[in-house]
């Protein structure tokens, strides 16, 4: 079986507390040739006062809400987020993948206030891509130039702290592929103002290399070198005046009311990623170690960074986003979704109606699993018009298919195009999609002249 190649698109932004724009075609490169397969996006400082934070619980807070909106009629569907205070992390998958990204799993570390406060710390996803296992870890590390060190002790401490419950990857650096992300507030180091900004200005910024704290502090600490970064061929990402491409220009508040020193420019906003290296022979034979290391040669992964840069027509934030573009060459270990599920006969909000599904590889269900219907171009799993439990409804059993039906008043009544997809609670993953479908008006509907009303981008019937 040959590799095939995957791309995916990073994005992390600061985004220092602000609303999103009304455009983020630019970020997510919706005009690229590139058909992208997979959008990591980690946002810092995303606005968390209390009452804000509340509401977004109860609702999608308004940058995932933008993202979905911009996403959802390309075809992509939400697979897992996390949110710890301001920092959030979210995972779009083009929706003829969705079968094949199982075990999603999520955790976060908090670092800020000596590991009581979430403002600082680490929000991670992991998943099964095709068998390959990923994990995106964003970060938001500790301020200011003389902190190098801490930011360090935090990370070590979100990658030692952070467990999945997975038995072959308990950890982050377990994965076969980790992304690191976020604002991980290195600084550049020594060089005065004058110089920092004469080398930006003249796009010399190899000539800061040297001193950027990361860069510096990979060589001295060997966990952080199993990391690859591509060159930073771009303006540092921080700070700006806001709507501006002007580097900070105003005073510092501080305690004692104002000063005149100005934040030097950094490359605080990153993206990284590491590939688990092979182990080193031990020298003993161990059968347990043999199976996996054949696998691993069977079954490689590649990674190749198309793209990495700022996007600075976005001025809603002091920090500039930061997109990475890459690709993943790979073999697929699975081919075969888990179940399949399909409508059964004519469907319409006149007559119960039929979900037929048969499992096609053992995995572990359960009676919380359910099977959704979509309108095409749903947004997340829980943008479901209606749901169906997979035990507790069943008409009919056999070895090869199971039968369970949908009350006509939870089909809608104007009809459209529609999926079906079978969802698994222990996985956290939907693991099986229909193909599109029709769902025909109702007699009701043409009767009582109900025409579509869209509201929160969900179709309504209204009388005319």
């Amino acid at each position: 079986m040959a590799s095939e190649t995957h791309r995916v698109h990073v994005v992390t932004w600061n985004v220092a507390t602000a609303e999103p724009p009304s455009d983020v075609s630019s970020l997510l490169q919706l005009e690229s040739q590139n058909s992208i397969d997979l959008y990591v996006i980690g946002l810092q400082e995303v606005n968390a006062t209390p009452l804000r934070f509340i509401a977004d619980l109860a609702f999608e807070d308004s940058w995932s809400h933008l993202f979905m909106a911009a996403l959802a009629p390309l075809g992509y569907v939400k697979v897992s987020s996390i949110r710890m205070q301001g920092l959030l992390l979210l995972i779009f998958s083009r929706q003829a993948h969705l079968p094949f990204i199982r075990d999603i799993k999520t955790t976060y570390t908090r670092t800020g206030l000596f590991g009581y406060w979430g403002n600082k710390g680490g929000v991670s996803v992991r998943l099964s891509f095709y068998g390959h296992m990923l994990c995106f870890l964003n970060c938001h590390l500790a301020a200011h130039m003389n902190y190098a060190l801490q930011r360090v002790d935090e990370f070590e401490y979100i990658l030692d702290s952070q467990d999945f419950d997975i038995h072959s990857t308990p950890h982050v650096l377990d994965h076969k592929l980790v992304f690191w992300l976020g604002d991980l507030n290195f600084r550049i180091a020594d060089h005065g103002m004058h110089f920092l900004r004469s080398a930006i200005n003249s796009s010399r910024f190899n000539l800061l290399w040297d001193r950027d704290q990361l860069t510096m502090m990979k060589k001295k600490e060997p966990f952080l070198q199993e990391f690859e970064e591509g060159p930073l061929t771009f303006r540092p990402t921080y700070k700006f005046d806001r709507y501006s491409d002007s580097y900070d220009t105003r005073a510092q508040r501080t305690w004692l009311g104002f000063n005149g020193k100005k934040r030097k420019p950094a490359w605080t906003d990153r993206i990284l990623w590491r590939v688990k290296p092979k182990a080193p022979p031990s020298g003993e034979e161990d059968e347990q170690d043999g199976p996996k290391e054949d696998e691993e040669e069977e079954f490689p992964l590649k990674v190749m960074q198309d793209t990495y840069t700022c996007v600075m027509e976005y001025g809603v934030s002091d920090h500039k986003p930061v997109i990475g573009s890459f690709r993943l060459e790979l073999k697929k270990k699975i081919e075969t979704p888990l179940v399949r599920v399909y409508a059964e006969g004519k469907w319409s909000a006149d007559q119960d109606a039929m979900v037929t599904y048969s499992i096609l590889e053992p995995f572990p269900s359960s009676t919380w699993d359910w099977i959704g219907l979509y309108k095409v171009g749903f947004k997340s799993a829980s943008d479901y018009v209606t749901y169906t439990w997979v035990k507790d409804d069943e008409v009919s059993n056999s070895d090869e298919r199971v039968q369970v039906y949908v009350s006509k008043e939870e089909i809608p009544l104007l009809g459209g195009e529609y999926v079906l997809c079978y969802y698994s609670s222990n996985m956290q993953s939907i693991v099986g999609i229909s193909p599109p479908f029709q769902v025909q008006e109702s007699r009701a509907a043409v009767e009582e002249g109900l025409v579509p009303e869209n509201i929160n981008g969900l179709d309504k019937a209204i009388s005319s």
